[in-house]
């Protein structure tokens, strides 16, 4: 996942080994300067330029280019280093442009030495600079970050090699430009610009949808940053991702199919395609006054229906929501960082800790680091209040696939006729956002199961009752279930439930009552185990008939909607060979729509020892309480969840599945005494 940074912003490196690539459409100089723990150049000899391009654990370009591949070895980096500044400067005495403000912004990206990004920065806001200091790797607590600085210097070279404290900067800097005068003058000119017709490969690569372009990610898991989904690539240990997402998908919105062959007698194009991007959303609010921001209006996203737009926007407010605190909190820890090197820097020297110099250097730090938070608590209130009032104006306008179940959406509520893009599971917050909350949105059809952990894991309160968990945990089950049921047409979701010792009676009794379950909840060692058999013969038949390219042979008694399979209360009734058709189902079901949705503890599970673990990490793990264990895969903010449940005292639930069982009815699905046969 590449995480795109913006000023002042930092990123965790997972590998020493990497590089820095720069592009900036015009030729300039890149360079590197290696600094101790007071952020000072110690020497000519800490610093990486095309006269001596290579350190140790470092390597820059010999001469001025458009393009530059900066190798970096950061274990390999003397133990004294505790930072490494990555340089771009123009050269100077050759022609060219004197100032960053006349060319195209840089585009600097740290990835792997097999090319995969890891972050990239573009630098934009410089004027009248000749120098950028581009990105920092720095060690804090003996990890290794990058932050994007995009400090610029318009006294060039000499005053950035200063302003890190070289005594030599001057002389260095002109022994630079004039090794870099030398090497332009021993190049060859570059090639005449590329015609529309000969360039269609850079083409298309500018017309692919950007980072900034809504996208419509895959279901995984929490999304998708990117053109990711925030949500369901594996994260770190213990923070699993749980926003849709998972590998980076283009937006099928804004990508514009091949057009057909022409010139000949016979049209080649299929009537049915679409050959074009879809159409911008009509404005539909009024321009915004001068210096004022724009009036959001819901569906105010690229897609071909509005209910495209409306899961892009959501994407979009995520996004959003996900990068400007992450510039907030790299903004703070920059403050913070700063402050120590100025306290340590004054406080190093004896003579300003006797008499009142050490305190005045101390509150002018502090007042210097307090307005540093204030101007990016500002910025981030600004944009917290814009994406508060687009929220305002897209919940009422939500889908009831989408909605909250408080929304007035669900009062008109009719079975659909085609299955939704995706389903809202909850609300996604972060602590400097209380008041603000995102939809969780996942795609449909699911690709992972839902663990909702019964669990005390991760609660605050150490005397939380178990038994009133377990009861939040299934309530939050049957209202997932129930909203999966009233987001698919009639006929096309089945739901089945294990309850082996019945605990959950009361919690069931809404899709018992209702008769939209496929048979009764199965309870005991007989009824676990035929469930689980005819739904591992359900995915066994399906996958050989899939293989072997025959699906129209399944047998004609065979469920071919999708497949829901609650279990209540596990591990507690399930023997080893239950356990391993669950794990069975779990890796082998979502691919021929057979999904699971365990309600468990899983500390009741440790007896099991590893055996279980590659369960767990095959579901998303969701609380039936406000919880922050979700991670998205750009910056792993700790997202708190809360679940999508019904407000107390509502009967919306009891009217929405009333409609889906009498729907079923009328496709046959289930006889007069409530449940499906077994077919």
């Amino acid at each position: 996942m590449t995480a795109e940074l913006v000023r002042g912003q930092n990123h965790p490196l997972s590998q020493a080994r990497l590089e820095v690539r720069v592009s900036a459409g015009r030729p300039i100089v890149a360079g590197a300067t290696l600094s101790d723990e007071q952020g000072r150049v110690r020497g000519v000899e800490w610093v990486a330029h095309p006269g001596a391009p290579t350190l140790p654990g470092l390597e820059v370009s010999k001469q001025a280019a458009a393009d530059h591949r900066l190798a970096f070895d950061l274990d390999a980096l003397p133990g004294t280093v505790h930072r490494v500044s990555v340089l771009l400067a123009l050269p100077t005495g050759v022609g060219g442009p004197v100032r960053f403000g006349a060319v195209a912004a840089p585009f600097v990206a740290v990835t792997g030495l097999d090319g995969s990004e890891v972050a990239s920065y573009t630098i934009t806001g410089l004027d009248t600079e000749s120098a950028v200091v581009a990105l920092e790797l720095y060690r804090r607590q003996g990890v290794w970050k990058v932050r994007a600085v995009g400090q610029g210097y318009a006294g060039g070279l000499a005053e950035l090699l200063t302003d890190q404290g070289l005594s030599e900067a001057r002389q260095l800097a002109g022994s630079i430009n004039e090794a870099v005068a030398q090497g332009l003058a021993r190049s060859v000119s570059a090639p005449p610009p590329r015609t529309a017709d000969t360039d269609r490969s850079r083409q298309a690569a500018a017309s692919a949808p950007g980072p900034d372009q809504p996208y419509a990610a895959p279901q995984g898991a929490p999304g998708t940053v990117p053109p990711q989904s925030p949500y369901d690539a594996p994260g770190p240990q213990g923070a699993q991702t749980g926003y849709p997402g998972g590998p980076a998908q283009p937006d099928p919105s804004a990508v514009t199919q091949p057009s057909a062959p022409t010139g000949g007698p016979v049209n080649y194009s299929h009537p049915g395609r679409q050959t074009a991007a879809p159409p911008p959303p009509a404005p539909t609010a009024p321009p915004a006054a001068p210096g004022q921001p724009a009036q959001p209006v819901a569906g105010d996203a690229t897609g071909w229906s509005m209910e495209e737009r409306l899961y892009n926007q959501v994407w979009g407010m995520f996004e959003d929501l996900a990068r400007t605190t992450a510039a907030y909190r790299s903004a703070v820890d920059f403050a913070d960082s700063r402050m120590e090197q100025e306290l340590d820097k004054v406080l190093s020297d004896p003579r300003s800790r006797i008499g009142g110099q050490g305190d005045a250097a101390r509150e002018a730090a502090q007042a210097k680091r307090a307005g540093l938070v204030d101007q990016a608590r500002a910025a981030l209130d600004r944009d917290l209040a814009q994406l508060a009032a687009e929220a305002e104006v897209v919940e009422p306008a939500l889908p009831a696939a989408y909605a909250s179940w408080d929304n007035p959406v669900w009062h008109g509520y009719r079975v659909p006729m085609e299955i939704p893009m995706a389903l809202r599971l909850g609300e996604l917050r972060l602590p400097e956002s209380e008041n603000l909350s995102i939809p969780m949105l996942v795609r449909l059809p699911l690709e992972r199961g839902l663990w909702i952990d019964s669990g005390r894991a991760g609660l605050d309160d150490p005397l939380a009752d178990s038994d009133e968990l377990r009861g939040l945990a299934m309530d939050t089950a049957v209202a997932h279930a129930a909203r999966l049921l009233a987001v698919y047409p009639a006929g096309e979701f089945t739901v089945h439930v294990i309850d082996p010792a019945g605990s959950g009676a009361s919690c069931l009794a809404p899709l018992v009552r209702s008769g939209v379950l496929d048979a009764p909840p199965a309870a005991g060692a007989a009824g676990v185990g035929e469930v689980l058999a005819r739904l591992t013969q359900r995915v066994d038949l399906v996958q050989m008939a899939v293989r072997g390219g025959v699906a129209d042979s399944l047998p004609p008694d065979l469920d071919t909607a999708e497949q829901l399979l609650i279990v209540n209360d596990f591990p507690h009734g399930f023997d080893d060979r239950a356990v391993t058709q669950l794990r069975y189902l779990a890796d082998e079901g979502p691919a021929v729509g057979v999904h699971l949705m365990m309600v468990a503890d899983r500390e009741d599970a440790a007896a099991y020892g590893p055996l279980l673990d590659p369960l767990w990490r095959s579901l998303l793990r969701l609380t039936p309480v406000p919880d922050d264990h979700l991670a998205d895969p750009w910056v792993g903010h700790a997202w708190t969840y809360e679940p999508a449940l019904v407000p107390p005292g509502s009967q919306v639930l009891q009217q929405v599945l009333s409609q889906v069982a009498a729907a079923r009815r009328s496709w046959n699905r289930l006889p007069a005494n409530g449940f499906a046969k077994h077919r």
